[in-house]
């Protein structure tokens, strides 16, 4: 019996990350075991490279903003586990994760003596505590969150209304493929049979792989670029403005608070999945709706604002085609400041394209470093960073990012930008110390 929230997470935490069978046998096994909660939710299904959480909280805003009850899934956390489950915005209490944990523990020891080396991972276990959660307190619609590719992913025995994939790119090789077809194989994993299909901007190989796999499955795809329109018009002010077009559906001067071409995307990909659920229910919306919805709209920990002055933010960009957006984002709306980066990363991500990309932007000076990594995942090292760089000279090395902080706000002005970066993990290291948040045990 675990009594504490500490020991809860120690339940969680303490189990495998990663099995190799790629199968969904165990989990729909597991399941079963729980008396298949999913089966009595109405869902939204969200997979892609990146863009999949700001695209969760802007469909979840959207729905809100409609009078819907909006459960979420979502991953990794950036404060406390909690949030990974949460109800309208407001994550779990501790003690519905204790008690969701005590419902659970004793099938996961029963498959573990079942299976032998073979049970449930740490990410099967979240998913099984999200499916029991909304299964015993009811919401309109929950919108699940892929952890990892698709057509494996734990979260992959459901049948949502609608699916939706955000972007595709080169991250996850080893697992996923290493060409950008075998990706969006993976990802198209999560089309079902006459679920209508959303998809953001995607490369034409990659859409291709959609629309095949849409036409096997006797469903559609509709795509950003192709099946509905956005267009920036640039803002002065913090945040984003748009026209967007689907069909008859035109609306101009949408506004998002979240900063980056990218996250126009992710909100014109939501407001078409939105559409599209609202249409299969029956229903219709109005544009002040709709317009609510979208300015609404945070999501912690991408391009978020942690100080106005100096401006220091922190953005989750954690592989090279989330680097690519972000340089862009920092030529579109930082050209006239310098710009300093500490760099922390992941040790199994590209590191080296992603330190070159961030180069190419002419005022960026980069703060290169490493933080502690989240459990068997290490990060890479200093050293390791600058020689992907070629020791360029807008480059130095810290042993640790509060050293790195340190020689950034020593060296910079008022007017510069300083943007600690790399990996989701890290970014929630240093919201913690900015946001002064209670530690987990």
């Amino acid at each position: 019996m675990i009594t504490t929230y500490a020991e809860a997470l120690r339940f969680i935490h303490g189990r495998d990350q990663f099995k190799k069978a790629p199968t969904l046998r165990r989990m729909r096994h597991f399941m079963e075991l729980l008396g298949n909660p999913q089966e009595h939710l109405k869902m939204i299904h969200v997979a892609g490279t990146n863009g999949k959480g700001s695209t969760v909280a802007f469909l979840r805003d959207l729905l809100m903003a409609a009078g819907n009850t909006v459960g979420t899934f979502t991953s990794p956390f950036i404060t406390r586990f909690n949030e990974r489950i949460s109800c309208d915005g407001q994550p779990i209490s501790d003690a519905e994760l204790i008690d969701l944990v005590n419902r659970v523990q004793p099938i996961v020891q029963q498959l573990d003596a079942e299976l032998a080396e073979k049970g449930p991972t740490e990410f099967e276990i979240d998913t099984a505590l999200m499916f029991c959660y909304f299964a015993t307190h009811p919401v309109d619609v929950v919108v699940v969150e892929v952890g990892l590719g698709g057509l494996y992913d734990s979260t992959n025995i459901i049948t949502p209304m609608v699916s939706v994939i955000t972007t595709i790119g080169m991250d996850h090789m080893k697992i996923l493929g290493d060409t950008i077809p075998k990706i969006a194989a993976q990802k198209a994993g999560i089309i079902k049979p006459n679920v209508p299909v959303v998809c953001g901007r995607l490369s034409p190989d990659a859409l291709a792989v959609m629309d095949r796999t849409a036409a096997e499955k006797h469903t559609q795809v509709v795509a950003l670029a192709r099946d509905f329109q956005v267009t920036n018009q640039p803002e002065a002010q913090w945040g984003e403005r748009f026209t967007y077009q689907y069909g008859t559906l035109k609306l101009t001067h949408l506004q998002i608070d979240l900063l980056g071409a990218y996250q126009i995307d992710n909100a014109a990909t939501a407001l078409s999945a939105f559409v599209t659920y609202q249409r299969l229910q029956g229903l219709s919306t109005t544009t002040a709706t709709l317009r609510r919805g979208l300015a609404h709209t945070a999501w912690p920990g991408r391009f978020e604002r942690l100080n106005n002055q100096p401006l220091i933010a922190i953005d989750g960009a954690h592989n090279e085609p989330a680097m690519v957006e972000l340089a862009q984002l920092l030529r579109q709306h930082f050209a006239t400041n310098d710009v300093y980066i500490v760099l922390a990363v992941l040790a199994d991500k590209q590191y080296g394209q992603m330190v070159q990309t961030l180069l190419t932007v002419p005022n960026v000076h980069l703060i290169v470093t490493q933080f502690s990594g989240p459990g068997k995942r290490s990060a890479a090292t200093p050293t390791e960073l600058e020689a992907a760089a070629a020791q360029s000279e807008r480059m130095t090395m810290a042993p640790n990012w509060p050293a790195a902080l340190k020689q950034a706000l020593g060296t910079m002005s008022a007017e510069d930008l300083l943007l600690l970066t790399g990996s989701l993990y890290f970014i929630s290291e240093v919201r913690h110390y900015f946001k002064d948040a209670p530690a987990e045990n």
